[in-house]
């Protein structure tokens, strides 16, 4: 009987040091989880997320966050805030992108045909899609098979949407596009007032091909995320896209 019960009590000593083992991994497991968790809440990372001075947010209330950690890389993470009670906060989870195949350009360094898309603060302009009218509270406009936006840096009507049959232009791209990426979509007002010749041209949020297919400066994100963002911008609240990497 005296063996049976000091073996018992090996025993229980034993599952008792196996519970602690088991309880410290979840314990581990559980902070790292919560340490890579999106956070409702993202005003105390602020500063190490945005590529630029909050105060050129200037009073709007609704921000696109476009960054990434290596400035050649075409992947990159989408973040949607609203500011709330004077705090940002994340409406939506982190949303994966792509964008220019070689990156973001430094500010202010953007050409036409570099591939990258460009840095900085921006407003958002018109949406717009391959319907008549899309759920959007932002202005809206419907692509059609003669509108282009003019690519050609020597056009007159450069970085404009035009009508193919008004333009002299030696290059545009279609806006109504075979491969259905702008289905739906956003401008961003990327060197739109002024104009500055050569400096690159239409650069709009739109649907991705998939989600390892870059762009040629362009922001592409999945359908859905697309549509959410669409369904969420609200013209009253002066929405920016802030646009860089974390890390040069």
């Amino acid at each position: 009987m005296a063996r049976v019960i000091e073996q018992s009590r090996k025993n229980r000593r034993h599952g008792s040091g196996v519970v602690l083992v088991i309880a410290a991994l979840v314990l581990a497991f559980v902070i790292a989880a919560v340490s890579a968790a999106p956070r409702d809440d993202v005003s105390r990372s602020w500063n190490a997320l945005l590529p630029v001075p909050e105060a050129k947010l200037g009073d709007s209330s609704q921000c696109i966050l476009v960054v990434n950690e290596d400035a050649s890389s075409p992947s990159a993470r989408v973040y949607a805030l609203e500011k709330q009670e004077g705090a940002w906060r994340s409406v939506f989870s982190p949303m994966e992108a792509m964008i220019g195949k070689n990156g973001f350009a430094p500010p202010g360094k953007k050409r036409e045909g570099d591939g990258r898309t460009p840095s900085g603060v921006f407003k958002l302009g018109t949406a717009f899609g391959y319907d008549p009218s899309m759920e959007t509270r932002m202005p809206y406009r419907q692509a059609t098979a003669e509108d282009v936006w003019v690519d050609d840096p020597g056009a007159d009507d450069y970085n404009r949407w035009v009508k193919k049959g008004q333009t002299k232009a030696a290059s545009f791209e279609l806006m109504r596009r075979e491969d259905r990426l702008y289905r739906h979509g956003i401008v961003i007002e990327y060197n739109t007032n002024p104009v500055v010749k050569g400096h690159g041209s239409a650069i709009f949020f739109h649907v991705w091909m998939n989600r390892s297919e870059s762009t040629h400066g362009c922001v592409a994100l999945s359908e859905h995320d697309m549509l959410e963002i669409l369904r969420w911008l609200n013209p009253a609240a002066k929405p920016l896209v802030v646009m860089g990497s974390v890390k040069r």
